[in-house]
């Protein structure tokens, strides 16, 4: 249990982290050698890996680069049974708890289980919620879900508190990719007052301030993705963020 290990260190330690998530659709090997260059460079703490729907055979070129490339953990970020690799560090196992869709609460985790079983993947029981964003994203589509509305944090704290006493070690509060607006501040501090468990806060952010305004709520790990992908400064511009957190927590 190594990375959910590291994932509890630093949160007892009350330092913040950054994952880059890097959809194998959405990046080609040229491209991936500067994102991974960049991603050493700007110390990201996590590689998460993969998407809503990836319909090319990229998974397994980007894990072999990022393994190659760096000793930055490796987290798969499955859309679905399919999406594992057994040349990862770690699968964030997601069981869907803000939506009613049985195939994604336990029905891929039961067709995935035996595969996971066979491999050296760390297995991270996440609760992954999402979140409305001010327009339906991939993921949203994909799940056949309904986001949790972005103005009812009380709903997002109860979810949070059923899936921490079920027993998964991490929440995920996710507005997908390409949201408009990210996950609200006021439901990232209602959550985090709520659980021990590691927050982990993803979509739409995409520039320092709203970095900051998710880390000052309360997310243990903020997670960026497309607009890194697209623009490599913002991963600068965001690590440096993260850093200033921790830098202040070491003066204190």
């Amino acid at each position: 249990m190594v990375v959910l290990n590291l994932f509890k260190q630093r949160v007892r330690e009350g330092k913040k982290s950054l994952a880059l998530l890097i959809d194998p659709d959405d990046i080609n090997k040229s491209g991936l050698g500067a994102v991974i260059n960049a991603a050493i460079e700007n110390r990201v703490d996590y590689f998460f890996v993969g998407g809503s729907l990836i319909t090319t055979n990229n998974l397994s070129s980007v894990i072999e680069c990022i393994k190659s490339q760096s000793s930055i953990p490796c987290v798969l970020f499955p859309g679905n049974a399919i999406h594992i690799h057994s040349d990862a560090d770690a699968i964030l196992f997601l069981s869907l708890i803000s939506g009613r869709n049985p195939e994604l609460l336990i029905g891929q985790h039961v067709v995935a289980a035996p595969v996971i079983k066979r491999s050296r993947l760390e297995v991270i029981p996440t609760g992954y919620m999402l979140i409305h964003s001010g327009k339906p994203t991939s993921v949203s589509y994909m799940s056949n879900t309904q986001p949790i509305p972005n103005d009812k944090p009380s709903l997002a704290v109860s979810t949070a508190m059923a899936g921490e006493m079920l027993g998964l070690q991490c929440i995920y509060l996710d507005a997908g990719s390409g949201a408009i607006e990210p996950v609200p501040s006021k439901m990232i501090k209602a959550v985090k007052r709520n659980i021990d468990s590691t927050l982990i806060v993803g979509g739409g952010i995409n520039t320092t301030r709203k970095a900051k305004e998710a880390l000052e709520a309360g997310a243990d790990i903020i997670v960026i993705g497309n607009a890194a992908q697209k623009n490599l400064s913002v991963l600068a511009e965001v690590s440096d963020v993260v850093e200033c957190f921790n830098q202040e927590l070491n003066v204190n």
